[in-house]
């Protein structure tokens, strides 16, 4: 194994010449795929509508097309779900990833062609082996099996043909794997993919601890129930005591501070290196190049064309949207991308900082429809996640999950904003975990500050201890166990903190 290791390292590391391609030549590499999707969607029924061959630039393209959520493209990708083809992609669609659902719907379906497998989805896992070959040389990372907790799939019913499935976007990669790449992952498929999370949760941590595990990937919440079921099987008082060979999780779909703690309670520090992931239902946008930092590298020939919506705009009924060129250092966008998979100018709700511009490096600071902004504090989940990290450390806490939403004005009432947070380990003293909870928010968001002062229009939050399951409780009872269902951080409305309020 240790030779097959080598060679796999040395064929990884080869991608990241290609990668510096990109790196140097960010807006034209990004004009070239903008020219391929156009071309290539040219003759779809969306493609004739709005005269895919008439344009030729970016800006004809951005007068042309409108933004579209995914209300707006649900009637396409419906017939799309019926077995017509040639709609919003050429190619035929066998796979559609299913994620939460909007205003119109329970789930979203999300087109997934072969193009957006083999150019976005499977390169950005290759590369994510290539950055971490590249920055661990010495690894032996392929010498053993990759753990990774997936969703699950099914075959669609609405589908007259009876030849295409639906299903998480972590179960549409994993059932479309090519045979070699299975040879390296752990469970067996039929429990990776199952579809009763408890049973699937027990049945993973069986089935592994006899398994060399090398690395796991996934979502950080989820992983957690993993790793604590297997300490309690195998009576070990730490992971590596079970796979003492492991030296890496690669993790996204959630900002991983607040559960860094976690972890080193779990994992000890040493040898073990966490990476971040940025991808979605709707494609795989970014991975964390580098080992000193948590930024992480638009990856930018994955067939994705990107446009940017600046805060100001996102309000805006016809926001205005700019390309790379125009980003600007520390600033918040709202993502738009149009694909290989028939999305165009699409909104996939969340929302980045840009911490580098050569090259083009970003973090998740949120989503557009997950902020409070009750009193034009606009607190994103980027600050919310800072601030919770910090007053963890301040009162030697470990955080399990978190969400918040605004106590609105009332006659006699004043605004602010109630938490719920439950622990692993409890805060030493509650009362100063929600003081340093305010002090950060105020100290890294100058509007919640000046709605702070002297409590003019917001009271010092409100935070709730949630026993130990009050979230795992409510996920189950919306029918969000598993998978890449996470936790809203953060809600302008209170029906969320409502419904956990009444397990309390």
């Amino acid at each position: 194994m240790t030779i097959i290791n080598s060679i796999i390292t040395w064929v990884m590391q080869k991608r990241i010449h290609q990668i510096e391609l990109f790196m140097k030549y960010p807006h034209e590499v990004q004009f070239d795929i903008f020219q391929r999707l156009i071309e290539t969607a040219a003759d779809t029924e969306f493609g004739r509508k709005y005269h895919f061959k008439e344009i030729k630039t970016a800006r004809e393209f951005r007068e042309r097309v409108p933004l579209h959520h995914y209300e707006d493209l649900f009637p396409f990708i419906d017939r799309m779900m019926k077995g017509e083809r040639n709609i919003l992609w050429p190619t035929e669609i066998k796979w559609f990833s299913k994620s939460s659902g909007t205003t119109n719907a329970r789930s979203k379906f999300i087109p997934v062609s072969k193009e957006a497998l083999d150019e976005c989805h499977f390169k950005g896992g290759k590369d994510l082996y290539s950055f971490y070959s590249n920055n661990y040389p010495d690894t032996h990372i392929f010498s053993g099996k990759g753990l990774a907790i997936g969703g699950t799939h099914q075959a669609n019913e609405f589908d007259l043909n009876e030849n295409s499935h639906y299903g998480d976007v972590s179960a549409v990669i994993m059932a479309n794997l090519p045979f070699y790449a299975q040879l390296y992952r752990t469970p067996s498929l039929d429990i990776a993919l199952m579809d009763e999370w408890e049973d699937k949760i027990e049945q993973m941590a069986q089935s592994t601890i006899q398994d060399d595990v090398t690395h796991f990937l996934g979502v950080p919440t989820w992983t957690l129930v993993l790793l604590q079921r297997v300490l309690e099987i195998t009576g070990k008082s730490h992971i590596k005591e079970v796979w003492p060979n492991l030296e890496a999780f690669v993790h996204g779909a959630v900002a991983f501070e607040p559960y860094e703690s976690s972890f080193n309670a779990l994992i000890p520090k040493e040898g073990m290196h966490y990476m971040e992931t940025y991808n979605a239902s709707e494609g795989f946008f970014g991975i964390q190049d580098q080992k000193d930092s948590k930024d992480l590298l638009l990856m930018l020939d994955y067939g994705i064309y990107y446009e940017f919506i600046p805060m100001e705009e996102w309000e805006n009924e016809e926001p205005k949207t700019i390309t790379l060129e125009d980003v600007e250092l520390g600033k918040n966008y709202a993502m738009v991308i149009s694909t290989n998979a028939g999305l165009w100018r699409y909104l996939i709700g969340d929302t980045v900082r840009f911490t580098s511009i050569s090259p083009y490096r970003v973090r998740i600071s949120g989503r557009t429809k997950h902020f409070i902004n009750a009193f034009g504090e606009e607190v994103i989940v980027e600050n919310a996640d800072q601030a919770i990290t910090t007053a963890c450390e301040a009162t030697g806490a470990i955080m399990s999950n978190y969400t918040a939403a605004p106590i609105f004005l009332e006659v006699g009432v004043k605004g602010g904003h109630e938490w719920i947070v439950e622990f692993e380990k409890d805060p030493d003293d509650a009362q100063r975990f929600t003081e340093v909870l305010d002090q950060t928010l105020r100290k890294i968001n100058s509007d919640y500050d000046a709605k702070r002062y002297k409590n003019i229009a917001l009271e010092i939050p409100k935070v709730h201890v949630a026993p130990a399951g009050t979230f795992y409780k409510w996920m189950k009872n919306r029918g969000k166990l598993g998978g890449q269902h996470k936790v809203p951080r953060l809600s302008n409305k209170r029906e969320y903190v409502e419904e956990i309020l009444k397990l309390l």
